[in-house]
């Protein structure tokens, strides 16, 4: 019994000891941020900007997204009939069309009602001197994806079914949506990694100067003993907070940018008739960005003390 009680007592007292080596370092590095506060403003500034620059792609692509989704409705693919079809036959597509798994919604247009309306709506006379309904009966086909190939194979399988003459479909204004869509999502993730680099060279140059400053305090440490580990630790920190403020000074930017510019998109919405207005990051995507800015600054700032630590190695 004795063993398991000492066993116990060695294992807290050594996480006390870790924890009070980290809280040793965490208040070090914001005793040094505030005694810096004007530098620690403007570190975060510019990581803010840098930051919010692809934010800023994501929130338009985004809401592209969201616009886009609006009007899935929209696209229509026009079923033509052939003027001879028999009532089975029209009976046997309609069953087809319940049953097709990529269509969301459908509708049948009679020839003799659609030509009652052209001769009302035409107004054109020679229309209603005309002895035969020259209109087809036909079927108007809502798809359930605005995916083009979704949509191209949903064309291809209609224009095959029994009795239809002509499947009409203008998706080019879909296909040009989604390669904006498309552009967009590579955009984004081409600026967010040069951005990132920028930024770790920027909290790596940021970390060494620390390092370099405070070079005369680290050798007189490591000549007593330090570990590189327990110097270490303070800059790991530090880059991590530089991080962590940049990414929140990023969040402060897009939510102003969001806010200024829903003030223009809400006239431009009003003039037709629409509520829509521009959205800010959600909870999961705003935790995303200041998590991969977080790992930034320590990723930058464990590569810059690394590097200062094997030169004073070297040099001593």
């Amino acid at each position: 019994m004795a063993p398991q009680c000492c066993a116990r007592h060695g294992g807290n007292t050594s996480m006390k000891q870790w924890l009070n080596l980290h809280g040793q370092a965490v208040s070090l590095v914001m005793y040094r941020l505030r005694r810096n506060a004007w530098a620690t403003f403007i570190m975060w500034c510019v990581m803010g900007i840098t930051l919010a620059l692809p934010g800023l792609l994501y929130i338009a692509m985004d809401n592209l997204n969201r616009v886009a989704g609006s009007v899935e409705s929209e696209p229509q693919i026009s079923l033509f009939l052939h003027l001879a079809i028999e009532p089975e036959a029209i009976a046997g597509i309609r069953q087809n069309l319940a049953e097709h798994p990529d269509i969301a919604n459908y509708r049948f247009v009679d020839r003799n009602a659609a030509w009652e309306e052209l001769k009302r709506n035409s107004g054109i006379g020679s229309v209603s001197d005309l002895e035969q309904n020259p209109l087809p009966d036909a079927f108007f086909v809502e798809p359930a994806s605005l995916d083009p190939a979704s949509i191209e194979r949903l064309h291809r399988d209609l224009q095959q079914l029994p009795g239809v003459e002509v499947a009409q479909l203008d998706a080019a204004w879909i296909k040009r949506l989604y390669a904006v869509l498309e552009l967009a999502k590579k955009a984004v993730l081409i600026l967010g990694a040069l951005l990132g680099f920028a930024l770790l060279a920027i909290i790596g140059n940021t970390i060494r100067l620390q390092v370099v400053t405070q070079r005369d305090e680290i050798e007189v440490s490591k000549l007593i003993g330090a570990t590189d580990s327990f110097i270490r630790r303070p800059f790991l920190y530090a880059g991590t907070f530089y991080g962590l403020g940049g990414g929140i000074t990023a969040l402060l930017f897009l939510l102003g940018i969001t806010v200024l510019f829903n003030a223009s998109v809400a006239e431009i919405a009003a003039l037709y008739r629409s509520d829509f207005n521009l959205k800010f990051l959600d909870s999961f995507s705003s935790l995303v960005l200041l998590a991969i800015a977080a790992l930034l600054g320590w990723v930058g700032s464990y590569v810059a003390v690394n590097r200062s630590l094997a030169k004073f190695a070297f040099k001593t």
